[in-house]
């Protein structure tokens, strides 16, 4: 691991250990004014449709234009990702509100292989202290999934599940969730409590296409994504998952209720040896020829 590289690009520049002159009173650093998308480059190419770029980019776009902000010189962060995507498979693009772009890369989680067949355990952390500031945006104040996320693993979970004081599970601390049962994948609907995450649509776009499920029964995959998780809803699962740009697709099969340490009080959805469900999801990351 020792002869990774630190590589980032701001203001139109590349640093190569990892450290950038950020002003200690802008606004990125003292409000966490900033909005960023990351993106998994697929054979470093910002072109390939699973990477897609242009909805990243369309995602910052809209962000700025929200809060007002100024414009990125657009080839320029451009520029940034060329010269990062040969050495990381994921980047972030961070956009702070004078226009200046950061573009940041990380590596895949050693053990993705692992987590993608046997899946992890999650926390469901509580909505006191764990929730997203303006969770519609991927902004800079991500403190509380963060610190959510920080919580769980440090007790040995992979993952934290966000909810409301209704009880209704939002989303991952990273990604959205995903619940399958009786032939339908279901996933959280967006209502300005989570991330319209940019794989949750190409997954809903992938599931909607395909008429009919490649099973041998010849079954159809249907999708909901309007009806709330209540805890009716999610303890029905058969199949729980969450997606995010760098994992693509994760199971999840332990649920950890209330305390992060205690297993008594926990919900178990275990991998099925009829992956047929899982597939469907996971199709959503194949490489297609250019139309």
């Amino acid at each position: 691991m020792g002869d990774r590289v630190q590589l980032c690009w701001y203001d139109g520049q590349c640093y190569d250990d990892g450290r950038v002159p950020i002003a200690a009173n802008d606004p990125g650093l003292m409000f966490g004014a900033t909005v960023f998308s990351t993106l998994r480059v697929y054979g470093a190419d910002l072109n390939d449709q699973r990477t897609a770029w242009s909805a990243h980019r369309r995602r910052l776009e809209t962000a700025i234009a929200d809060f007002g902000w100024s414009d990125p010189d657009w080839p320029r962060v451009i520029q940034g990702l060329h010269r990062l995507a040969p050495h990381y498979p994921l980047l972030r693009v961070t956009l702070f509100p004078d226009g200046c772009e950061l573009v940041s890369g990380r590596y895949l989680p050693d053990n993705l292989a692992t987590m993608q067949r046997d899946g992890i355990t999650a926390w469901v952390a509580p909505p006191d202290r764990h929730t997203r500031s303006l969770a519609g945006y991927k902004t800079g104040n991500y403190l509380g999934a963060w610190s959510a996320l920080q919580t769980a693993r440090s007790h040995g979970n992979g993952e934290a599940i966000l909810t409301d004081t209704a009880g209704h599970w939002l989303e991952t601390s990273t990604g959205n969730l995903w619940g399958y049962r009786d032939r339908t994948w279901y996933t959280p609907p967006i209502n300005g409590s989570i991330l319209p995450g940019i794989v949750r649509q190409r997954i809903l776009e992938t599931l909607r296409s395909q008429c009919v499920s490649p099973n041998s029964q010849g079954q159809d995959i249907d999708v909901d994504d309007r009806e709330p998780w209540t805890p009716e809803l999610y303890r029905s699962f058969q199949t729980v998952a969450y997606s995010n740009s760098g994992v693509e697709i994760v199971p999840i099969v332990t649920v950890r209720l209330n305390s992060p340490t205690n297993d008594a009080q926990t919900l178990t959805f275990p991998l099925s040896a009829d992956q047929t469900p899982l597939e469907a999801l996971r199709s959503a990351f194949v490489a297609r020829a250019s139309v």
